[in-house]
């Protein structure tokens, strides 16, 4: 007992090992992993107190408040909802055990510690992140244009001179259109699978 508590307060046991795809069945992440919609275990991070398991739709992230306790929580960052941003990987000096990911999902920053031995398997999972936010990014700026492109086709419909009857029937027409477009464009460029991304990258 004295020894996970120590391990605790020297910060050894917030390092985290990289777990192989023969083991995802094992871990306590995989029960939230919704499968039945086709969800999809890329990578997995294990420290004594956290898992971080990354899907082709989200960060499953189950919290411990410390090694010595079983009490956890649970959160979910879906990719398409919660943007990701900042990536960084910094590896690991001469007397590190460790090396560290970095990125920002939303509003929560996480700074993960991964066993140096795992470097290879954490260059991969920086890719796939810094992918992912770059594709985000340029969605949204696509995403955006193509908002704008409707206003401006919006306005310039709307000074059109037509009789009353044909208002009406145009009205509805219009808005059926830019519906259904702004549906479209909107699954082009708020994409809420990212398994392509994973699979390209991860080689584990």
């Amino acid at each position: 007992m004295f020894g996970k508590i120590a391990a605790d307060m020297l910060g050894i046991s917030d390092v985290g090992t990289v777990i192989k795809p023969k083991d995802y069945d094992k871990v306590d992440a995989d029960d939230y992993v919704m499968h039945e919609d086709g969800e999809k275990i890329y990578f997995l991070i294990k420290s004594k107190s956290d898992e971080y398991c990354f899907t082709n739709k989200a960060l499953i992230h189950l919290d411990g408040t410390s090694a010595v306790s079983k009490k956890r929580t649970l959160r979910r960052y879906d990719y398409y909802a919660y943007k990701t941003s900042n990536v960084s990987l910094e590896t690991a000096g001469t007397v590190d055990l460790d090396v560290e990911i970095k990125f920002t999902m939303g509003n929560a920053h996480y700074s993960i510690d991964v066993h140096k031995k795992h470097i290879e398997e954490v260059k991969d999972l920086y890719k796939a992140l810094h992918k992912i936010a770059e594709i985000s990014y340029d969605n949204d700026i696509s995403l955006n244009h193509a908002k704008q492109s409707l206003e401006v086709a919006s306005s310039t419909v709307s000074t059109i001179r037509s009789t009353e009857s044909d208002i009406v029937d145009q009205f509805k027409q219009i808005n059926q259109l830019s519906f259904t477009w702004l549906q479209d464009t909107i699954k082009q460029f708020h994409p809420k699978d990212f398994g392509h991304v994973f699979e390209r990258y991860i080689n584990n």
